[in-house]
């Protein structure tokens, strides 16, 4: 898996778990017995036919409007994530919903 053959899950106007399944089971090309619940979720993420690297956007307006849900669906990214670990990697980018501070940063990476 290379983060150069990414594949996106923008969640960016998502407020709701249908709208958070529809966009999984577009962006995943998730079967069409997926039946956008948890279970079939966590099931499709286990079973996708070849290694994916998942990049989560825009989840960050989701997580503020359905904080429960938001806690669901990463720990069904994680779970899926254990079982599978060479078969899925699940990323959060942070860059949109950042909010710029005039505090210097706590540390470095240069």
């Amino acid at each position: 898996m290379r983060l150069d053959d990414a594949v996106v899950l923008d969640l960016s106007g998502v407020t709701d778990k249908a709208a958070l399944m529809d966009r999984c089971a577009v962006t995943l090309a998730l079967p069409a017995w997926f039946g956008r619940n948890w279970d079939a979720l966590a099931d499709c993420l286990t079973d996708l036919p070849e290694p994916v690297v998942l990049v989560v956007t825009g989840w960050q307006g989701y997580a503020g409007t359905r904080p429960r849900e938001w806690q669901t669906a990463q720990e069904v990214f994680a779970t899926a994530v254990d079982e599978r670990p060479a078969h899925l990697s699940v990323l959060l980018s942070l860059g949109e919903g950042f909010v710029e501070s005039d505090e210097p940063p706590a540390a470095s990476l240069g």
